[in-house]
């Protein structure tokens, strides 16, 4: 299994805050001083709504902002496979988001428990997670504004590539989406920041691809941003080969890949689409007798309601090249298969208390047998139901 995290909602911007707010608060009447808004890392790109953080005065390490969640889930699925279970129920989230967003040298922490469920895949508890992916702190990096235009980060980062985020709380869906399954999602390197001008910006990193620890990935996003409207190009790439493999680095880390993400925000409505194309070349040295590519799209919306209730949906297909005949390698249901997913996510939040609930439909298309659901691995569909509870922690725990 792939993992993955860009788009309009993986931008590495933190949005700066008041070197002294109570001095800015001063300037106007209480009763007009501008509200807290929350800050732009961790990403989320709705419909729920982050809080601003807690601030702290560390003394020696600046004004520390902080936030956190905590979700519960429960999931009933069809047809699953070994090992997993029709019915399953966890913590999702049990983290916190420390962070200095202001000055010259800034920094960013994300530690806890976490779960990372996606369509078509089984369904991993928080412990087994953290300890085959990213550890307990799967997120850490620290920036440094050279100036108005330019940001170096270097740590632990979310990817450049695709449209969704690597955490629940992040995403218009509880669950990521094949696509996704795709990327990659946290590397371990170094990011350079710039805006080209008014509505255009750019990031460069090398790092370590599919979490690796072997540094020969070169990882690269080009974002206009205008109005409700912005577009990203991003790339990525292994400029080596190597066999080494673990859950959180499979054979994609020896992949190309591509994307182009368009999205719309405006009023009550997200709307995104976008392209992705990989390719995992042909290397025998490295376990990979013929390669193969993935062509696939998705589209992903959000409506927001009145009273806090909206509901966001995702519609993907991707398709895979090759044959089991000519023994390429496998990135989805088999060498030569494809797949299907719909996803509709009806979410209610009040404050920073939130209920949602996914409701999927996966389906393999030309597979190889075994390699998709149920026990013996040829039922062509997965069907599955998420409930999630939530409670954002932010500056609602320091307000009097």
């Amino acid at each position: 299994m792939a993992l993955a995290v860009l788009g309009s909602a993986k931008a590495q911007t933190n949005a700066a805050v008041p070197a002294t707010p109570a001095a800015a608060a001063a300037t106007v009447p209480a009763d007009q001083a501008p509200a807290p808004t929350p800050l732009t890392t961790p990403a989320v790109i709705g419909p729920l709504q982050w809080l601003p953080p807690a601030m702290f005065d560390a003394g020696p390490l600046g004004k520390i902002a902080a936030n956190g969640i905590v979700t519960g889930s429960g999931l009933v699925q069809s047809n699953h496979v070994p090992g997993d279970d029709t019915g399953q129920a966890a913590l999702s989230n049990g983290q916190i988001f420390i962070q200095k967003a202001d000055g010259k040298f800034q920094y960013f922490i994300q530690a806890g428990a976490y779960t990372l469920p996606a369509v078509a895949t089984p369904f991993m508890a928080a412990d087994k997670t953290v300890s085959n992916f990213y550890g307990p702190v799967p997120v850490a990096f620290a920036k440094v504004q050279a100036g108005k235009t330019t940001q170096f980060l270097i740590g632990a980062l979310p990817t450049l590539m695709g449209a969704e985020s690597t955490f629940t709380f992040q995403n218009m869906n509880i669950e990521r989406g094949l696509l996704w399954n795709q990327e990659n999602a946290v590397n371990r390197g170094i990011q350079v920041n710039q805006t080209l001008g008014k509505y255009l910006t750019a990031a460069f990193s090398w790092n370590d691809g599919y979490y690796s620890n072997r540094y020969s990935w070169l990882s690269g996003s080009l974002t206009y941003a205008k109005g409700p409207h912005s577009v990203i190009f991003a790339g990525m790439g292994n400029t080596g080969q190597t066999a080494y493999q673990t859950p959180a680095t499979p054979v994609q880390n020896n992949s190309t890949m591509y994307a182009a993400i368009y999205t719309f925000t405006k009023g009550a409505w997200i709307v995104q689409p976008y392209y992705q194309y990989s390719n995992v070349p042909t290397n025998p040295a490295v376990g990979v007798a013929k390669g193969a590519s993935t062509n696939g799209g998705a589209l992903l919306v959000s409506r927001a309601f009145k009273h806090g209730f909206s509901l966001p949906a995702r519609v993907e297909y991707i398709t895979t090249s090759g044959s089991p005949s000519n023994g390429a390698v496998n990135l989805l249901f088999g060498p030569g298969s494809n797949g299907t997913s719909i996803t509709g996510t009806p979410t209610f939040q009040y404050g920073a208390l939130f209920f949602r609930g996914d409701i999927s439909w996966a389906h393999a298309g030309s597979y190889v047998p075994g390699t998709v659901f149920g026990k013996k691995g040829t039922d062509s569909d997965q069907v599955r139901g998420i409930a999630e509870v939530g409670f954002i922690f932010g500056h609602n725990v320091t307000e009097k």
